[in-house]
């Protein structure tokens, strides 16, 4: 296990990728050493040191390759930080975070990890890529792109392993 941080994500349209890209960012500019990935690509973690793993939330369930991820790498996981973050909500309206947060939770709950840094952050709609009749939906973008790097920027400190002791 060597000190990359593995950025992975599950993402149907593209707008996880986008968050997953800036928090990769953020990670570089701070001088971390990242691979960024699809969950779909990764096969193993013993090449990553620490992961950052995030997934939209549709129709009230956080995607099902995040937690098919956690559910195959749920070993390897709990032997290194793990930080995660779900898009969820389309609205300002507290009722739908506190129900993305609650969705994430069991998500998380349901498998042995714990991950150090959880995130949830407004989410995008973008009609023209979705079928009738989600594609009649209005385009909503509700990412607040300083929370996410303000969250990423806490990242790398929280993901760094922990000093061995000395003997």
């Amino acid at each position: 296990m060597d000190g990359t941080v593995l950025v992975t994500y599950a993402s149907s349209h593209g707008s996880t990728l986008e968050v997953a890209e800036a928090v990769d960012a953020v990670h570089r500019e701070a001088g971390v050493v990242t691979a960024l990935r699809e969950v779909s690509d990764v096969h193993g973690l013993e090449d990553y040191g620490a992961v950052v793993l995030g997934a939209p939330i549709y129709m009230m369930r956080w995607h099902r390759d995040a937690r098919r991820f956690l559910r195959r790498h749920e070993q390897e996981l709990a032997e290194r930080p793990l930080a995660v973050f779900a898009l969820g909500p389309l609205h300002e309206d507290e009722a739908e975070w506190t129900k993305a947060r609650s969705v994430l939770n069991a998500a998380l709950a349901a498998r042995e990890v714990v991950p150090v840094a959880v995130g949830v952050f407004g989410g995008r709609v973008d009609p023209g890529q979705l079928r009738f009749p989600f594609s009649k939906m209005p385009e909503e973008d509700v990412r607040d792109w300083q929370a996410i790097a303000a969250w990423a920027a806490e990242l790398p400190r929280l993901l760094a392993p922990a000093p061995a002791m000395g003997v």
